[in-house]
């Protein structure tokens, strides 16, 4: 994705800040305690944070957080949904923080969005020795039948390759080539996945879909018609056409850590 889609797709998500907030999923707590195991301390940035689906699984943890969101109707959000969290406007290539002043830093579906090149060094100033980056992407689990229908129907603009259990580990190996900032900083990768789960039903789950970055930049004929697809096809399946269900998910997580 070149920059200046990349930058259209990233800042697409104001617009739909409320939504976001209702429908996004959480992370599963293993997940969040495997990216933090080996942090010197539990000193946390969350980094592009959006409306604080991460935030709160980490101040559920212990976890001493600091929130920090470029998007202003996100962090409002934000704000709204945690009101005692420490929250502050800012990005991941400018981050309001001191030298060495936290333990890790964590990014829940964001990670991606973030220029490297310049992201990366920012990343490291802040992060005490042998601190920890990870990013977590909540991914579907297209292994089950149904689901991997719904990857079919639903095109790559709702469900695209780093948002299934088959692609996010491929979808996220370019987060660390040479270059992008991260291998000139901080060791090997580590990636692992935890099983997750959202209660839905075909209502909720295409209004999930919907705030995703592909979908809100859509013309409004083609979103329309997108959605459209995906509830007629959640309607046909007797898996997800009576009341509730839950999506099989996982939680995928890339670990590096801060030499």
């Amino acid at each position: 994705m070149d920059d200046p889609v990349r930058q259209r797709h990233s800042s697409s998500f104001g617009a739909a800040a409320p939504a976001y907030a209702e429908h996004r999923p959480d992370y599963a707590a293993a997940a969040v305690r495997w990216a933090l195991e080996s942090a010197p301390g539990l000193r946390v940035l969350d980094l592009g944070a959006g409306t604080g689906k991460l935030t709160g699984t980490l101040i559920a943890l212990g976890a001493n957080v600091i929130a920090v969101e470029p998007d202003p109707a996100m962090l409002t959000e934000l704000r709204r949904v945690l009101p005692a969290a420490r929250a502050l406007p800012g990005s991941a290539e400018k981050i309001p923080l001191p030298d060495a002043s936290v333990d890790a830093v964590l990014a829940d579906n964001a990670l991606h969005w973030f220029d490297m090149a310049v992201a990366g060094p920012e990343i490291a100033r802040v992060l005490a020795p042998g601190g920890i980056l990870a990013g977590l992407w909540n991914v579907m689990d297209n292994r089950v039948e149904w689901v991997a229908g719904l990857e079919r129907v639903s095109g790559s603009a709702a469900i695209g390759p780093r948002d299934t259990a088959t692609g996010w580990r491929a979808a996220t190996a370019g987060l660390h080539r040479p270059g992008t900032g991260l291998i000139a900083r901080f060791g090997s990768p580590e990636q692992a996945e935890f099983p997750h789960g959202q209660r839905r039903t075909a209502d909720s789950l295409v209004a999930t879909l919907a705030t995703r970055a592909g979908v809100l930049v859509m013309p409004e004929p083609e979103r329309q018609a997108t959605l459209g697809r995906i509830h007629a096809f959640l309607a046909s399946r007797p898996e997800t056409t009576h009341g509730e269900f839950t999506l099989p998910m996982l939680t995928g997580v890339l670990r590096v850590r801060q030499p």
